[in-house]
């Protein structure tokens, strides 16, 4: 399955199950076949997705930092974090809030 985000705002964002599932699950929506976030959500949609990012990107460098002590695992930079998953998302919902435009899917 495929999440397909749309918007007047902002181009079509197109995300595979898992990671679409993931973002919506920040974000504190139900990640079924259809939904919305509102202008008046995406502040905190924005919050809740850039601490998750900062969350990971903490306990990659830690895991990093960590790698060579015992249990450790190091990460090697080329696995696709939800850094990269997740900011196309955040800047559609950046210029939908300032477009006071509705992000939907499955519609």
């Amino acid at each position: 399955m495929l999440y397909k985000f749309k918007s007047k705002a902002f181009g079509d964002l197109i995300m595979l199950e898992p990671n679409g599932r993931r973002v919506l699950e920040i974000i504190g929506k139900d990640p079924g076949a259809k939904g919305i976030v509102s202008p008046a959500q995406m502040p905190a949609a924005i919050a809740s997705l850039e601490a998750a990012v900062a969350r990971e990107d903490a306990e990659r460098h830690a895991a990093n930092a960590h790698g060579g002590e015992e249990g450790g695992v190091a990460y090697d930079g080329a696995a696709v974090g939800l850094r990269q998953r997740a900011l196309p998302f955040i800047e559609m919902l950046k210029r939908c809030h300032k477009a006071d435009s509705d992000v939907v899917w499955g519609v």
